[in-house]
């Protein structure tokens, strides 16, 4: 955050992948509902509308939900692949919020046992 705050970046995205998910969580289109509700809420965004929670995928392997939540700054993203308990969500807001913890809290929330994030910075 420091090189975010300090070279005054326009925006910054947290792309997150959480494996071994459980299996119900990622399966429960109110689970994720209220999830985007719940992560806007732990990193102080303000939500713009309702969550939109989507099932689709004609395939095994991309079958699932997709999450779009906008919020004031921008958008929490994801999809939840059922058929290997795996989630990919992704964060982008010009407001500063803590990317780790961020992290953290979506592996929390659905259960998961692994993790990998990246961290980007947006400007031009």
């Amino acid at each position: 955050m420091k090189r975010y705050n300090d070279e005054k970046k326009w925006g910054l995205a947290v792309c997150i992948d959480i494996g071994e998910c459980d299996h119900k969580k990622i399966s429960s289109k109110e689970h994720i509902s209220k999830f985007a509700v719940d992560l806007a809420n732990y990193i102080n965004m303000k939500r713009y509308g309702e969550p939109i929670v989507v099932f689709f995928g004609d395939e095994p392997k991309v079958q699932g939900y997709s999450l779009v939540q906008l919020i004031e700054t921008s958008q929490i993203s994801g999809h939840f692949a059922e058929d290997t308990d795996r989630a990919f969500i992704d964060v982008f807001s010009c407001k500063e919020f803590p990317p780790k913890k961020t992290a953290e809290f979506v592996k929390d929330y659905f259960g998961g046992k692994k993790m990998e994030f990246a961290v980007c910075f947006r400007d031009v």
